[in-house]
């Protein structure tokens, strides 16, 4: 399915087994139970897999962006929260290798790649969420110190991340308004809360957190790099692989929904016959996946692209809004192909259901993904 070297391709072997081995056994009584899944967690830093996106000399394990991408179908085939609890980590571990200082990388990277600091990203305010340069949380210089001042919500892995890559004013005069918005690195502290965790149609396992920041006081070395004002330009190459990743998650949560579905298809007899041979069922079945080869493809095109060292935001675009629609209509189509079972919290379908929407609104809207789409089209263009 994937066009990668011999190294790169036991890699995913490596973590499907454990998808296999360790995953499919417990996931439904985690996810049920909404419990946070430390064993599989720490599995996953002994594996490598937080290092991933790391390279030498700070990690050991760096695989191409078209393998991340596998890997993360594979761990969202098993449960779609085991991919979400490596995404934003990787989002800042790519914006310290981009932009990171020469100490940024070497204090925070080593320790990144084993998973012993696990990171995460912080964009969205309450007063609004893909609008990102109308953000309010606001870092004020005093002398060698940033003094934070906001709040920000939906937060992944906020509790149990030590880094959090937080997008925030510097320059709340700055026109236009991007000009004035930066990256801080900032870690849990006096003035800094995680209030509450966010409850959740699906998603579950992983904690989705408000934070607060009342006269927060960070290092002035806490700006990712050396120049105010970059964050916005840092933070969209980020999402970049970001949302890639999220496309990734859609595909797994698709494939597992297919994959359900036939076999039920084959087991599950009517009017004496497997319900597959029925030609409603069976198109369904075609349908699913050809749609989901189409999504895979058009995510390693993105993957490939962004591998490459180009600009990539409107591929990944594409894969994100391409791949999540896909998977909500696999997951829908998987429910019908149930029937009544597809409804029971028996069968993993209602889970895919459950857990298809946080693609089609996470990291921007498609709504948004639509805008950069067009935003693109319209530059490339123009630039021909």
């Amino acid at each position: 399915m994937y066009e990668l070297d011999e190294d790169e391709t036991a890699v995913v072997a490596l973590v499907a087994d454990f998808v296999d081995r360790e995953v499919a056994p417990v996931v439904r009584e985690l996810e049920h139970g909404n419990t946070y899944p430390e064993s599989l967690v720490e599995q996953m830093k002994t594996m490598g897999i937080f290092g991933l996106a790391i390279p030498e000399p700070w990690g050991e394990a760096a695989v191409s962006a078209p393998c991340y991408a596998a890997v993360t179908e594979e761990l969202a085939r098993g449960w779609m929260s085991l991919a979400g609890a490596m995404g934003g980590h990787t989002v800042v571990a790519k914006l310290l290798l981009a932009f990171g200082t020469q100490q940024q990388k070497d204090h925070y990277l080593p320790r990144m790649a084993t998973g012993e600091i696990r990171a995460t990203m912080a964009l969205t305010e309450p007063g609004g969420g893909s609008d990102l340069q109308a953000i309010r949380t606001w870092a004020r210089r005093d002398g060698d110190r940033y003094v934070i001042n906001g709040a920000k919500t939906w937060i992944t892995n906020a509790r149990r991340s030590q880094l959090i890559a937080l997008l925030c004013k510097t320059d709340r005069d700055a026109v236009p308004p991007h000009r004035g918005v930066s990256i801080l690195l900032v870690e849990h502290g006096p003035g800094f809360d995680v209030s509450r965790d966010l409850p959740k149609l699906g998603y579950k396992g992983v904690e989705s957190c408000e934070l607060s920041f009342a006269d927060f006081e960070v290092p002035a070395t806490a700006l990712l790099g050396t120049e105010e004002g970059k964050g916005f330009a840092q933070m969209m190459r980020g999402l970049e692989i970001g949302r890639i990743q999220v496309a990734s998650r859609a595909l797994g949560v698709g494939r597992a929904a297919l994959e359900d579905s036939l076999r039920y298809a084959q087991q599950r007899e009517s009017f004496g016959r497997p319900i597959w041979e029925h030609q409603s069922i069976g198109n369904y079945l075609a349908e699913m996946a050809t749609k989901l080869t189409a999504a895979r493809q058009l995510v390693m095109y993105a993957a490939r692209r962004y591998e490459s060292g180009q600009r990539a935001d409107m591929e990944a675009g594409m894969a994100k809004l391409f791949a999540s629609e896909t998977a909500m209509q696999i997951a829908l189509d998987a429910v019908r192909i149930h029937g009544g079972y597809g409804y029971s919290t028996e069968f993993d379908v209602e889970r895919y259901f459950r857990d298809a929407p946080l693609m089609i609104v996470g990291e921007g809207t498609n709504e948004i993904q639509k805008n950069v789409i067009t935003r693109q089209l319209i530059a490339r263009s123009k630039n021909r």
